[in-house]
């Protein structure tokens, strides 16, 4: 009992000077963001089917927005490493996105897709017709009781059906649901070198010249404590960021909806070891988003929103960096 009593003690005992040291020192800066258009190939996302849509499919807008976000921030952010997902029309798997993201050591994950939901049918008259039916009597008693049928015509009303329009618009703003940590625990702690490195960053350590740190074990009690704690500011930074998104979309003629979490949860948010958000950029079968998401100013106008967001979130995150006092590390 005497050595469990101990070891324990040495063990809180590390990992308070632990997760000390990862509050208490300066963020890394802003190096790498990922950009992802979301769906692509095979996968062609939500699809306009209302009438008299344009028929678009979510996948090439995603790909247009995406690619103007990346110009985008190659203008405002020029010592950004700006990275994207894909660049053609081509599928790629939530765990192909994910992996991409995190091989190239990505400080932010944008996720673009655009948004929709389940259409009511409409019905219309558009004229009549003339149909025949049959009047049933019957003749006679018992076994000679015969069955008579007597045809008649009658005008009835000809209808057509019809996929109505989405009534909601506006652009919403996603991160990773709080109860959904493990996922994102999963991809922390994913042995690919990108937390430890992160770790020797923001502890000032060598990772040539001190191999505790190359092989510390994110598995063990010290490890997942770790884990927990970049996930927690994970999701602190992916609010943040998504609330700056939020505010800038509020800035135009759009509708802003807010930040949320998707209580199925966004798996390709969740496996990604770095702040990720998703920006559903409007509902394709509303008629005014939809024509707005398929025009190039349209496109250029939610490139340039998003854009600004990320400036303003590198401007902040620079910022505490100066202070070394904020609760987001």
């Amino acid at each position: 009992m005497i050595k469990l009593k101990y070891f324990l003690s040495f063990s809180t005992s590390i990992l308070f000077v632990i997760t000390s040291i990862v509050f208490a020192q300066t963020p890394k800066k802003l190096k790498t963001i990922i950009v992802d258009a979301g769906h692509g190939g095979t996968d062609f996302g939500a699809v306009g089917q209302y009438e008299n849509s344009l028929r678009s499919n979510e996948k090439d807008i995603t790909l247009a927005i995406s690619l103007k976000l990346v110009d985008e921030l190659k203008k405002k952010l020029p010592d950004v490493n700006t990275i994207p997902t894909r660049t053609t029309d081509i599928y790629q798997s939530p765990t192909e996105k994910a992996k991409i993201a995190n091989q190239n050591n990505g400080d932010l994950f944008i996720c673009i897709h655009a948004d929709s939901g389940p259409l009511k049918t409409g019905k219309r008259q558009t004229g009549s017709h003339t149909v025949t039916r049959y009047k049933i009597t019957y003749k006679g008693k018992g076994k000679k009781k015969k069955k008579i049928s007597t045809p008649y015509q009658t005008v009835e009303p000809t209808y057509e059906y019809f996929k109505m329009p989405l009534s909601r618009s506006g652009t919403s703003v996603w991160i990773f649901a709080a109860h959904k940590t493990s996922d994102k625990l999963k991809a922390i702690m994913q042995d690919d070198g990108n937390l430890e490195s992160d770790f020797q960053i923001e502890t000032g350590s060598d990772a040539g010249a001190d191999s505790t740190y190359t092989n510390f074990d994110f598995n063990s009690p010290a490890g997942r404590a770790i884990a927990q704690v970049y996930a927690k500011r994970y999701q602190e930074k992916s609010d943040l960021l998504a609330t700056y998104v939020n505010e800038e979309v509020e800035k135009t003629d759009r509708p802003a909806l807010g930040v949320n979490q998707r209580q199925v949860g966004i798996w390709v948010l969740q496996a990604t070891n770095m702040p990720a958000i998703l920006i559903e950029t409007g509902f394709i079968n509303n008629p005014k988003d939809e024509q707005f998401l398929n025009s190039e100013s349209g496109q250029q106008e939610m490139a340039a929103t998003i854009a600004d967001a990320i400036v303003h979130y590198k401007n902040q995150m620079e910022s505490m960096n100066k202070t070394n006092g904020s609760s987001i590390k």
